[in-house]
Parts: structure tokens; C-alpha cells; sequence
């Protein structure tokens, strides 16, 4: 057993089990492929591959085993490689950020910005997904450090930090019915309602509150990004249910923004990354950013 071929059961799970893939990622053959994993199963003495001809259909009970172990090396590869980097110019990298969509235009704007000013010479990815996604990104290696109110605190291998925490508001046009008067959630569910996707920016919250009083939701859309909300609101379609930090007093002129912070229980943004991964300085420090910038908001 070598490393290479530790290497190419990563990759040929990464490939989902596609000979001819695998070996393009290594530069090898595809013969070369199959021979390195006829030479390892036979070293372990049973087959890790179930088998349809030549083609690999998925792992047997040993293989699922084996590659469990394969990512703990692989990870430990990962950790010497951004170590030694640190150690080397712990100015220099690049930083992979899961987030959504609501996350990366209201709350991240100031952080980078205040980080970029420090660490110039570290490049910024960010990927925008659901909560669900977010959490594969960082199991994956695509993301180092993830961003987001959903899901991340129910996963058992993150180290999780509470971020911030926030209220939803509800937005109407100018002179609906619910631009004033006292709000409840009854008054709420006597409209259509236009709010966020299943498992983004606090739903499960406002589900709860309406769920708690034996109250119907009437959702006649739902949608990952708050400015499709805030569009259709301007429609006419319904009322929209966004998190407060969304509404933005000068380009939402046409818009009347009230607080639900009495009807819908708070939401907290958490920053989350795997425990077992190295965290170069230059990402504790951009984690130091996102605290700073969560004060702020509470303030």
C-alpha cells in the first residue's frame, strides 16, 4: 500500500467511482487505474469495489469502511500543506467562504472589506448555496469556513460559533393595509404570504410561530434571494416575511418595513468550519472580522 493509491480512492470517490475520470485527474492511463486497484484489494485481501464488468458500481461494506479512512488522510494531507504554508507567509492564501445568498449581500459587505485592508495578498472564493449545501462544502474541502442561520448546529464534526442574531420584518407597499395598525399573526395570515425557501434565512422560525398558534401559512412563494421577494412584493402578490437586516431604508422608499421581532423568535447566523480541519491565521483572523462585525449590528 502507497499513498498514490490511497489517493486514487479520494479521487475515485470524488469521481463518483468513474474509472476514466480518475485517471485524467492523475494523469495516468485508465489500465493504470484498474491495475493499482487490483494490486491494493488484493494486498487487503477483499475486493473494496461492487462490480458490474469492468465497471465500478459502488463500495462494498469494507470499501465504506476503507474510505472513511481514506478522508482522515487526506485531511491530515490537507493540514500539513496549510501549515507549512503559514508557516511560511501566513499573508499569503486563499479562503474559501460558504454562505447564502441574504448572508453575502447584507452582512459580509463590511468584513472582507475591513480583512482585504489586512491581509491583501489573500484571495477571497465564496460560494452561494442552500444551508444543506453549505454543509457538503466543507465536508468536501470546496469551503473552509461556512456562513449561514440554518442547518450547520445540527452537524456533529463542526466547530460552530454564534455569529449574530436578528428578526424578521414583514414588507408592504406603501398604504396596504398592513403598513399600519398593530400586527399580529393573525392579521398575517389573512394575506398571501411571499417569504423565504424551506431551510433558509430562519424560515423554520417563522413556520414555528405560526404553527404554535394553529395558524395557516398561505405561501404563494418562496424564494432563496431576498430582492425576488421584495420584487414580487412590489407586484401586489403578497405580503413578504425577509429578514430585517434586508430591508434597506434608502433603496426601499416604496416599501414599508415593520418589525416582527414581538411575533417570530429571533434567528442566529453562525459561522461553522470542520474541527478537525487546520485553520491558517489568515482565516481565524477573517473569524475575528465576522465577531467584530456581529458587535456592531447588536449595537
Amino acid at each position: 500500500m502507497n499513498l498514490s493509491q490511497i489517493e486514487l480512492l479520494r479521487v475515485l470517490q470524488e469521481t463518483n467511482l468513474n474509472l476514466s475520470k480518475a485517471a485524467e485527474k492523475m494523469h495516468i492511463v485508465q489500465s493504470a487505474v484498474s491495475r493499482q486497484l487490483q494490486l491494493f484489494e488484493a494486498e487487503l485481501g477483499s475486493p473494496l469495489f461492487e462490480r458490474q464488468g469492468k465497471k465500478l458500481i459502488g463500495l462494498t461494506t469494507l470499501g465504506m469502511r476503507i474510505m472513511e479512512e481514506v478522508a482522515t488522510i487526506n485531511r491530515a494531507k490537507t493540514n500539513i500543506q496549510n501549515i507549512a504554508a503559514d508557516y511560511l507567509d501566513s499573508n499569503q492564501g486563499i479562503l474559501h467562504i460558504a454562505t447564502t445568498h441574504t448572508q453575502a449581500k447584507y452582512f459580509l459587505p463590511a468584513p472582507i472589506q475591513r480583512f482585504r485592508e489586512k491581509y491583501p495578498g489573500v484571495s477571497i472564493y465564496m460560494v452561494q448555496a442552500s444551508p444543506e449545501q453549505l454543509i457538503d462544502q466543507l465536508h468536501t474541502g470546496r469551503a473552509d469556513i461556512a456562513i449561514c442561520t440554518e442547518k450547520v448546529d445540527q452537524v456533529a464534526d463542526l466547530v460552530i460559533a454564534n455569529c449574530y442574531e436578528w428578526h424578521h420584518a414583514l414588507v408592504v407597499p406603501q398604504h396596504h393595509p398592513l403598513s399600519t395598525g398593530e400586527i399580529s399573526l393573525e392579521r398575517l395570515a389573512g394575506f398571501p404570504i411571499l417569504t423565504y425557501s424551506f431551510g433558509y434565512t430562519g424560515r423554520s422560525n417563522i413556520e414555528s410561530a405560526f404553527k404554535n398558534t394553529g395558524l395557516e401559512l398561505d405561501i404563494i412563494l418562496a424564494a432563496a434571494d431576498t430582492d425576488v421577494i421584495k420584487t414580487y412584493v412590489r407586484l401586489g402578490m403578497g405580503v413578504g416575511l425577509i429578514a430585517g437586516m434586508a430591508y434597506d431604508a434608502l433603496t426601499d422608499q416604496d416599501l414599508v418595513a415593520r418589525d416582527l421581532s414581538h411575533l417570530i423568535p429571533s434567528s442566529r447566523t453562525k459561522i461553522a468550519y470542520l474541527k478537525h480541519n487546520y485553520l491558517p491565521l489568515y482565516s481565524q483572523h477573517f473569524i475575528d472580522e465576522l465577531l467584530l462585525a456581529a458587535k456592531e449590528i447588536q449595537c
